[in-house]
This record gives structure tokens, C-alpha cells and sequence, in this order.
């Protein structure tokens, strides 16, 4: 995990299937959002990687104007089309062109940005007092499923790292990316920061289920047809077997560190 955010081929993929990812992919919890958005001295936030504009348009439909920001000129121009305004560059080269923020959030994607270069762009752009937001979703199946999914991935995909292979919680295994977040930041620049958890349920459907699958990772871009039409064959299958839908546990991770 350390050095996911050299995997740039990955974090460019998304935007192979911008359609799916807009329709599968969960947003964030209202109250998260909502705390975030009244923390911050006034309404102009810079969405950095806002994809097909999930969180951007939570963060609108909480009171904020948003910016969105986007490397993938595909994800970028679905958020356009979802009314949303929207630059694309990587953020850590992009010219804000003077403009400044009362906040600046990534949701699901800061994991894809140097964390050093990352926070010190984000302290340029926040103005006195305005803070940076991190968001992650990170989801947990029943026991019974994880076992299963861990053996799919494992004897289907053994070259690619199994997410559910993990003998602890998903999410205190994810919590390894919000910890390499916060050891960028500048200690002169911010304030220290702070986190918190808010967990959730989501019930899917089988075919909900694999079609959101499609969208971890780049997966669809980076295996085989072949390969993705036996994972979801026998994911699909696993499912039945366990009820025929999926309760995915989800804790959104948050840490929010106002600038200095």
C-alpha cells in the first residue's frame, strides 16, 4: 500500500467504464458530508479526483459549490454531463490559477495522490482556517462470503492482491492508506488532524453486487475477458449459494485536518 499512488495506470482506468462506476459506486454517509460542509468558513470546495462527481454533488446538495478535479478526461466529462464543473489535471501539477478554497476533499482517492506533494498543494489552496477532507469507503462482507470471495480471487486471480484474504477486519487492514495520508501532511502547514468512523449497511443484489465489482481497481481493464467472465461466474454463483444478495458492511474513514 505504500506506493499506490505510483500505480497511475490504475488510478487512469476508471474511466473505461465511467458509466458503470457513476451508477454501482456508493456515496458517503449524509452527516459526514453535512459535518464537513459546516465546519468549513464558507462554501467553495475543490473536489480533488471527484471521478463521475459522487461526493460533489453531496457536497452541492449539503450547500457547497464545488470544483471538481480529475485526472480522466472520460470520468470527468460524466460529471460534466451530471451539471457539475470540472478541470482535469493531476493535482499535484495543477494551476489553480490563484484560487483558493474553504475546503478541499477527496473521497476514495487521495490513496492515488503522492501524500507529501498531494498535502502540500492542498495547503497552498485552503484558505486560513479551511480544511482538507479524506474520505474512504471501505466495505466488509458477512464471514461466510469473505471465506468464499477469498477463495475465488485466490485460485482465479492468485497474480493480484485478494482484498478479502485478510484474517482481520477489512477496514483495520485499509487503515494503513489513511495512516500514509496523515504522515504527509506538514505538521507547519496543519493543524493535527482529526478522524473518525462511521459504519453503514448496504444490502445488494447479486447482479448489483457483481456489477460494482467492475469498478474495484481498474478490474475490468487489467484481467482478461475470459478471466473477468469466470470471477463473476463464480462470485455470482458463491452469492446464490449464500442467499442470492450481499449485506456489505461498509465504515467510511474520515480525517479532516484544518489548515494552520
Amino acid at each position: 500500500m505504500s506506493d499506490i499512488h505510483q500505480q497511475r495506470q490504475v488510478a487512469e482506468s476508471f474511466g473505461a467504464d465511467a458509466e458503470r462506476y457513476d451508477r454501482t459506486r456508493p456515496g458517503y454517509p449524509d452527516e459526514v458530508i453535512k459535518r464537513i460542509v459546516e465546519a468549513a468558513p464558507g462554501p467553495a470546495f475543490l473536489d480533488v479526483g471527484t471521478g463521475t462527481g459522487i461526493a460533489a454533488r453531496q457536497l452541492q446538495a449539503a450547500g457547497a459549490t464545488v470544483l471538481g478535479l480529475d485526472v480522466d478526461d472520460r470520468m470527468a466529462d460524466r460529471a460534466r454531463r451530471r451539471g457539475l464543473e470540472v478541470e482535469v489535471a493531476k493535482f499535484e501539477d495543477w494551476d489553480p490559477r490563484g484560487r483558493t478554497f474553504d475546503g478541499v476533499v477527496a473521497a476514495t482517492t487521495w490513496h492515488w495522490i503522492d501524500p507529501v506533494k498531494g498535502a502540500a498543494k492542498a495547503a497552498e489552496i485552503l484558505k486560513k482556517g479551511a480544511s482538507l477532507a479524506l474520505l474512504w469507503n471501505v466495505f466488509e462482507p458477512d464471514p461466510d462470503l469473505k471465506r468464499a470471495f477469498a477463495e475465488i480471487n485466490a485460485r482465479i486471480l492468485p497474480e493480484i492482491p485478494n482484498p478479502y484474504a485478510s484474517s482481520v477486519p477489512m477496514v483495520q487492514a485499509y487503515q494503513a492508506i489513511p495512516d500514509k495520508a496523515i504522515a504527509g501532511l506538514d505538521a507547519n502547514a496543519f493543524r493535527q488532524p482529526e478522524q473518525w468512523r462511521t459504519d453503514w449497511d448496504l444490502v445488494y443484489t447479486r447482479d448489483d453486487w457483481l456489477s460494482v465489482m467492475q469498478t474495484h481497481g481498474g478490474l475490468a481493464a487489467h484481467i482478461t475477458p475470459e478471466k473477468l467472465a469466470e470471477l463473476l461466474a463464480a462470485t455470482g454463483e458463491a452469492i446464490d449459494i449464500h442467499g442470492g444478495a450481499v449485506t456489505m458492511h461498509y465504515s467510511t474513514l474520515t480525517v479532516k485536518a484544518e489548515r494552520a
